[in-house]
């Protein structure tokens, strides 16, 4: 369970590379780059997969990565690199299918990160080696990590709940289920060796989802769902937010233009302008 899983440092490094494209090239980023409308109206599916290789910052980047890389390699060196892959891409695809079914009607609503599919790589490790030690960066202790998993899944379902924060639970809810199940599936033996881990995980996973699906009316807050007056948000970050505010920038300045001239426009504003157009 020591040896290097090859299949996962390819899979950063791929990430590393296409995050990076997408940080530089914004046009990239918007053709890749999760978003309700463009996949229910315009069927662009691919972006349940390209979105996953793609973040908004270095650190958001940085943190899924650190995580991947600290639990790829013992499932991979375990399970063998194509199970590895089948549980990576099923927890990418099964954690943005959450957040596009409890998004489905905010068209605007957009996502980046890889963030689903390594809740999917975390939770599956913790099915298989439920003792296994979970250490923090600031902690000098672990925990175990059926402990970690349950308090990580009553935290997600709390904040798909209240709604509070700008971190995509949807997709992390999503993707740590399926990649909890599929490892099950793939090493049933698991199931019978640590079943009171894996149900007192998945059960109330479960039966939240299925709320959501037969009763959508639990997500609603204060008479809206989910709050649809404030901008929807990225998985881990304020992306939509900082879109809002530079388009609100790029209106009020042809605003200007077309009750001024463009002469009127400060040399700020023309270089906003000249920006915006090269986007």
């Amino acid at each position: 369970m020591n040896e290097i899983g090859f299949v996962g440092l390819i899979l950063i490094a791929i990430t590393l590379v296409v995050s990076y494209k997408g940080l530089k090239d914004k046009l990239f980023f918007e053709n890749n780059k999760f978003e309700v409308d463009r996949i229910l109206i315009h069927k662009e599916y691919k972006r349940l997969v390209t979105s996953g290789f793609l973040h908004l910052s270095w650190s958001h980047l940085f943190f899924n990565m650190f995580s991947l890389f600290a639990f790829s390699f013992s499932l991979e060196s375990y399970l063998g690199s194509v199970y590895f892959l089948i549980i990576y891409f099923a927890s990418l695809i099964g954690g943005d299918l959450l957040a596009l079914f409890v998004h489905r009607n905010h068209g605007d609503y957009s996502a980046v990160g890889a963030s689903g599919a390594v809740c999917g790589i975390i939770f599956a490790s913790i099915a298989l080696f439920p003792d296994m030690g979970i250490g923090f960066f600031i902690l000098p202790f672990f925990i175990p990590s059926w402990l970690y998993g349950i308090l990580y899944i009553g935290y997600t379902m709390y904040g798909i709940k209240s709604n509070r924060d700008s971190i995509g639970h949807e997709a992390h809810l999503g993707g740590a289920l399926v990649g909890m199940l599929v490892a099950i599936l793939l090493q049933p033996r698991a199931l019978l060796e640590n079943y009171v881990v894996i149900l007192l995980i998945a059960v109330p996973t479960i039966v939240f989802i299925l709320l959501i699906i037969k009763r959508p009316q639990i997500l609603i807050i204060g008479g809206a769902l989910t709050k649809p007056a404030t901008p929807y948000f990225d998985i881990d970050h304020k992306y939509n937010e900082q879109k809002a505010i530079q388009q609100k920038e790029i209106d009020r300045i042809l605003d200007k233009i077309n009750s001024k001239g463009i002469d009127s426009l400060t040399k700020k504003e023309k270089e906003q302008l000249d920006a915006f157009s090269k986007k």
